[in-house]
């Protein structure tokens, strides 16, 4: 049986262990929080008190943790995955970083004999625990040959983007300019229904057959009507870091991004008000500002 690891067992990284888990590998994980790691332990995986500890006997760690900086003391540190994984092996980097910190990562690695695959995902939350997340993997086709099996544990999708530590990331930090762009245009969408008086379940099914319908909106309107905003796996500070790389990318390379930008402040705003809450909570805050929320059913 083949070992696979997870560092961070968050609302991505339990459901990577999950459907490691299903597909038959042996499972080892580690998180800070008690309350992860006996949910893990739950699901059939071998809790680790370090990342050292689940990198030895792993094959292949996927790394899902939510900055560069903690991406780099889980590789690095002194209990880090390099202290104990074995030469031929794979780190697996399914965060979201920064491409300039992925690169970095990449250099320091070079002389490891430890392969990095970088993968960041997509599909959120629901993706992450039913195995449907799309994979941007970076890495020469050989490593993602070698690795195929661990990354399709986890996915639907699998795309080659590039052969380099940060190709992944590029092309995560331009997906991420899109999709906080439609949330942000869905937040201010349903505040207007809702100031118009327009029922939530009216505007749900209209956008939801429309050209304007897709996951991404249909989603975010479903948790507004429904008023959760709070434990549905989507935490805003996931989405302001990711659009804060996306910003940052486009200030590196001299590249305007108007409607990004104006996601991010939206973000901003909801992050500053509601910091326990997740994306849709940002629609709180315009609906505050307009005295009216969308229902599901209308209701004020």
């Amino acid at each position: 049986m083949k070992t696979a690891g997870v560092v961070g067992l968050g609302d991505m990284g339990s459901g990577l262990a999950k459907n490691l888990i299903k597909n038959g590998f042996s499972v080892k994980g580690a998180d800070l929080l008690p309350n992860r790691c006996a949910a893990f332990e739950g699901l059939g995986g071998q809790i680790c008190s370090s990342p050292a500890e689940v990198g030895c006997e792993a094959q292949a760690v996927f790394v899902m943790v939510m900055k560069g900086t903690e991406v780099e003391d889980v590789i690095f540190g002194a209990e880090g995955l390099l202290t104990t994984m074995a030469k031929g092996s794979a780190i697996i980097l399914s965060a979201t970083i920064k491409p300039s910190e992925a690169r970095k990562l990449g250099h320091a690695m070079a002389n490891s004999g430890i392969h990095l695959i970088d993968t960041p995902v997509s599909g959120g939350f629901p993706g992450a625990q039913a195995g449907t997340l799309t994979l941007m993997a970076a890495a020469p086709d050989a490593t993602l040959d070698a690795f195929l099996p661990f990354l399709e544990a986890v996915s639907a999708n699998i795309h080659r983007v590039g052969t380099q530590p940060g190709d992944g990331q590029t092309v995560k930090a331009c997906l991420q300019s899109l999709i906080g762009a439609q949330f942000s245009a869905t937040f201010e969408a349903a505040a207007l229904a809702a100031k118009a008086g327009v029922p939530g379940q009216v505007l749900l099914d209209v956008f939801s057959t429309s050209s304007a319908g897709c996951g991404v909106v249909n989603n975010a309107l479903e948790k507004i009507i429904d008023r959760q905003f709070e434990g549905t796996g989507s935490h805003i500070n996931t989405m302001h870091k990711d659009l804060t790389i996306a910003m940052g990318l486009g200030e590196e390379l001299g590249v305007p991004l108007h409607t990004a930008g104006s996601a991010m402040q939206i973000f901003h705003a909801g992050r500053s008000k509601y910091p326990n809450g997740d994306n849709w909570v940002c629609t709180r805050v315009i609906e505050q500002i307009v005295g009216a929320e969308l229902h599901r059913d209308g209701s004020k």
